[in-house]
Parts: C-alpha cells; sequence; structure tokens
C-alpha cells in the first residue's frame, strides 16, 4: 500500500481523529495533517461536503478524489498487513467486533459526554444523565473483558486496543471516574507504553 501522498483531514482534540494520528505514527507512515475545526463548522463548506458528503472528520485522502471517512474504517484499512490487524480470520473477527462495539456502545456515550462538558461546557445538558449511565455500562464491559487478558484481542495490541484508548483515556474530561475500574487502568498503562505513542493535543 503505497501511502506517500495520504493526507489526514481532522481535529487534532478529537479522539476519532487521534486514532488515525496515533496509528499512522505506529506505522510510521507519512501523513500531511490538515486542521479542520469543525467547532467553527469547517466540515460544511462546499469544499470539504464534496470530499465527504457526511461533512464530517477524519476523512483520510489517499490520492486525488480517492477519500475514505469513519474513523474506524480508516483504522482498517490503514492496518491491513501490519500487526495491529490480526491475519487470521477469528481474531480479525473479534477485531471487527470491538470497532463496532466501540462505535455502537462506547463512543456515543463516553465521548459525548466528553464533547458536553469539555467543549459546550454545559453539565446541565439534559441528555447527558443517561449518557453517563450509558457509558459506565460500557466501561464495565470493558472491565469484565480485560480482568483476565492484557489486550482486548489475541494477547497482543491491535486496532481494537488503539479505537478504545482514544476516548477511554480522556474519560475523566466527560465526568467519568476510572478509579473503580483497575483492569482499565492497567490496560491504558500499556496502551499508553506502545512504541511510537503520542498524546492526544490538549
Amino acid at each position: 500500500m503505497d501511502l506517500s501522498v495520504v493526507k489526514v483531514y481532522g481535529m487534532s482534540s478529537s479522539g476519532n481523529c487521534y486514532k488515525v494520528k496515533l496509528l499512522l505514527t505506529q506505522l510510521q507512515q507519512p501523513f500531511e495533517w490538515i486542521e479542520v475545526d469543525t467547532l467553527k463548522r469547517e466540515t460544511r463548506t462546499p469544499q470539504y461536503l464534496a470530499m465527504n458528503p457526511n461533512g464530517k472528520v477524519p476523512l483520510l485522502e489517499t490520492g486525488p478524489g480517492r477519500y475514505l471517512a469513519e474513523s474506524n474504517a480508516i483504522l482498517c484499512y490503514l492496518a491491513e498487513g501490519s500487526a495491529y490487524l490480526p491475519a487470521n480470520p477469528w481474531q480479525r473477527a473479534e477485531v471487527m467486533q470491538w470497532l463496532f462495539y466501540e462505535q455502537y456502545s462506547h463512543e456515543p456515550y463516553i465521548a459525548t459526554a466528553r464533547f458536553i462538558r469539555r467543549f459546550l461546557r454545559n453539565p446541565d445538558e439534559p441528555t447527558l444523565p443517561l449518557k453517563t449511565e450509558r457509558g459506565y455500562i460500557a466501561l464495565k464491559v470493558m472491565e469484565h473483558h480485560l480482568g483476565s487478558r492484557e489486550f482486548f484481542v489475541g494477547g497482543a495490541y491491535s486496532i481494537a486496543d488503539l479505537a478504545l484508548y482514544a476516548y477511554t483515556h480522556v474519560a475523566h474530561e466527560g465526568g467519568f471516574d476510572l478509579a473503580v475500574f483497575p483492569a482499565v487502568r492497567a490496560w491504558l498503562s500499556r496502551v499508553s507504553r506502545q512504541p511510537r505513542h503520542i498524546a492526544l493535543a490538549a
């Protein structure tokens, strides 16, 4: 896969965009980062919508007119052929299972609670209690799974870990207390010690 011309359109404080930047860094693949501020509606311009009609970040450009949206789809594409995406069919399916889990049962609550508290600065948002409740449910599932293993799939760091790490390690910004999840905290530490790890922008 030739990634020499790769461009990433993203917002540095976004966990979904961070996933892509982190994986590219760990793969040691060159890329150009193009900052796009969703809070300033820069994803709603005609120029951006022509690239991604869904008007969201991150967006991967691999060549003229060749765009891929959705953070976890981008992870799968970039990780193909690497140690971060298992070749074994069962383990690959398990990675997919956790990627789907992250987008359906984790990100909508933990990431959204973070957005409400950190960016909207609105702790009285009516939907926040439900998001907090569901976020804790997601963390409990992770705690149970990690209680008997170091990483999510096959005993090795993969894009399943990377995807779930992105918003879990800043869950406190959404009001979540990770003190009651020792297995999750130990896993976060292991992920942070992976080669070429980089931090999420403040």
